[in-house]
């Protein structure tokens, strides 16, 4: 059993039935990546943060967004200090390895675009002054479904910010009657131990940066999201930005499985999850009641797969 599979199976002790998101969410950390989590309330969102904080050795904080959370929250402040006539900073809840971002729709843009920078590169700047987080840094950031009340789209700048989209849905009978268990006398999260160390963590994701993509594959990954970009059933496809997300996501697909290169089923393991949240159907296939997956299924198999 690799690392990869130490740390999904502690997950699994809190988390129950929901394998796929565990290891979307998992590869897109390590490919030192940020999630977006989509789904109703009270299925396990925030939970799923904790569970990978503790597996992971991570510092980890959260922040309930609400109409009212300021950026400053996030970021942190300056504050005049008269005893030696400076500026002095206080850090925000940003400064961790695992920030949880929790119902991030429910508040103003102007707190969301606060996480733009720290989400992109890693830092976070006030009155004109660079304070770098610290490695590893990742986002998870969950949010109610477009509709709910109170709640409001996220920009698209920040939208394509995310590495990769998933649901957590509703447990199965059998999942749930096994969650209700395990909490009927004390709290999984409390039995939940370190894998690997944050060190250990960073040193993953440099391998995960090693992983060899060749020309071949590099063309085929290009291949699938400019497709988005011609597709009649998509009138904005994915970014430049969607083709490093997915080329990172198939690296760290192959390290899963202790390989050091990339082959088509790595990036089609992960193509709907990694740009699913990135394209913008046509109002044809809106009228059709198409969703992103299926137009995404249908690229898949549009675009011929290089020989490996």
């Amino acid at each position: 059993m690799n690392e990869f599979q130490k740390i999904t199976k502690e997950i699994k002790k809190v988390v129950n039935g929901k394998d796929r998101a565990i290891v979307i969410a998992l590869l897109a950390i390590l490919a030192n990546g940020n999630i977006l989590i989509e789904d109703i309330p009270g299925v396990g969102k925030t939970t799923m943060a904790i569970t990978f904080s503790k597996a992971l050795g991570l510092e980890y904080r959260r922040v309930q967004f609400t109409p009212d959370t300021l950026p400053s929250d996030i970021t942190g402040f300056a504050v005049y200090n008269k005893d030696n006539g400076r500026m002095t900073f206080n850090k925000g809840a940003i400064f961790c390895n695992l920030f949880l971002a929790d119902e991030l729709n429910r508040t103003s843009s102007r707190t969301q675009a606060a996480l733009l920078e720290a989400m992109e590169e890693q830092q976070v700047t006030i009155e004109g002054k660079s304070f770098k987080l610290e490695s590893p840094f990742s986002v998870i950031a969950t949010q109610n479904p477009a509709g709910a009340s109170g709640t409001q789209l996220l920009p698209d700048s920040q939208t394509d910010r995310f590495m990769v989209k998933i649901s957590m849905g509703y447990p199965d009978k059998e999942s749930e009657c096994k969650m209700l268990l395990n909490r009927s006398t004390s709290n999984p999260l409390d039995h939940v131990s370190c894998v690997v160390t944050k060190d250990e963590l960073v040193e993953m994701q440099n391998k995960v940066k090693q992983v060899y993509v060749s020309n071949e594959m590099a063309q085929y990954v290009v291949s699938l999201v400019s497709t988005t970009r011609k597709h009649s059933l998509v009138s904005r496809g994915a970014s430049p930005r969607a083709t490093l997300s997915l080329t990172d996501m198939a690296k760290a697909v192959a390290f899963a499985e202790n390989r050091d290169y990339i082959v088509p089923r790595d990036v089609q393991n992960i193509f709907i999850s990694t740009l699913s949240h990135r394209i913008i159907l046509s109002s044809e296939a809106v009228s059709r009641r198409l969703n992103t997956e299926q137009v995404l299924k249908d690229i898949l198999n549009r675009v011929s797969e290089p020989r490996i």
